[in-house]
């Protein structure tokens, strides 16, 4: 069984915690200091290159003197998005479609730069539920309304004829709430499955929950994206060379992690447990590693398709998306490390 995580106040008072004596003071340095680059990531093992690359210092390392790494935690996209907008991060690691969402809100300044995980994500729901019929009357929980898994739920929801609405009406009630609280929720029988990512879903299945839906199974080939690397367009233009530093050391750890899956899988549940408070199992944690792929390729038509498909079930307010990825930075960074660059 899993050692227990951290109820969401105290979990979002940890990671502000631990945000805060990493970053420390936030007053802007004199122009001839260090640039800071302020980096959001999340506490999931969908987040993996993003923390390890944090920890283990291989993105400061990349950014070398010149730049200054400011990490800051965030539990789920709507508030990472916030931050992205209002200027208190740079760049951040979100889902698809919180990174559609902003691209829409900012006209255009924040940009896709990169992959970080394919995969990782799942409908799993309890005892008697075999098909998307047995959900008519039932409440399942995801991480945030207009999150990728909110959306790819709803879409899949009313693929099988059943409505949803954003107040929890519809035929299936769904519940966003903290992914920390979900396992809660369904060992007290407030929620009756949940459409979450990687570990969470493995969480849910060793209380005896089973998966009525992987991801994988919606898309081509099973590539779809989870996470990817959004950027502030204003940084970009103005700190052109730290995002490609950047970004050579998120493909270093890409690699890094891909050179040693299980290591790699060891290390980012440590590190997890020292801000969640609570780690996986050995095998609990296997069964979540396997179900990710980790990239710096973002699946653009993805990314793209997720906006579609907000816009379909009326989350997401729809509009081109021309422009949404800089893909450029990228196979700047690639070419550096002797990779060949991929079609944006």
């Amino acid at each position: 069984m899993p050692r227990s995580r951290l109820s969401r106040p105290r979990a979002a008072a940890v990671a502000l915690a631990i945000a805060a004596v990493v970053t420390g003071c936030s007053s802007t340095p004199p122009e001839s200091g260090p640039v800071r680059l302020r980096l959001g990531y999340f506490p999931n093992l969908t987040h993996a290159t993003a923390i390890l690359g944090v920890q283990d210092g291989t993105f400061q390392r990349a950014l070398g003197s010149g730049a200054k790494l400011e990490p800051a935690l965030f539990t789920s996209g709507p508030p990472a998005i916030t931050a992205i907008l209002s200027d208190a991060v740079d760049a951040v690691f979100v889902g698809a479609t919180p990174a559609v969402n902003a691209f829409y809100k900012t006209k255009g300044n924040v940009k896709v730069i990169s992959g970080a995980t394919s995969g990782g994500a799942q409908l799993v729901v309890g005892d008697g539920i075999t098909s998307a019929a047995d959900l008519k009357g039932r409440t399942v929980a995801d991480p945030a309304l207009g999150g990728a898994p909110d959306i790819q739920l709803r879409y899949w929801l009313k693929r099988h004829g059943l409505r949803t609405g954003t107040a929890g009406d519809g035929d299936v009630h769904i519940a966003p709430q903290d992914n920390a609280q979900m396992a809660a929720a369904y060992a007290s029988g407030a929620i009756d499955g949940a459409w979450v990512p990687q570990p969470y879903a493995t969480l849910l299945v060793n209380r005896g929950a089973h998966v009525l839906v992987n991801e994988h199974s919606l898309w081509p080939d099973g590539r779809f994206n989870t996470t990817n690397l959004l950027v502030r367009a204003d940084f970009l233009k103005r700190h052109p060379d730290v995002v490609v530093a950047l970004l050579r050391g998120l493909v270093k750890e890409t690699d890094q992690v891909n050179a040693d899956p299980a290591r790699a899988a060891q290390r980012a549940d440590a590190a997890i447990d020292k801000i969640n408070g609570g780690g996986l199992d050995d095998a609990d944690l296997r069964a979540a590693w396997s179900d990710m792929t980790f990239t710096v390729d973002p699946l653009l038509p993805t990314i793209k398709e997720y906006g579609r498909r907000g816009t379909d079930v009326g989350v997401l307010p729809g509009g081109d998306l021309t422009g949404l990825a800089d893909l450029g930075p990228l196979n700047e960074a690639l070419r550096a490390e002797g990779k060949a660059p991929i079609a944006g």
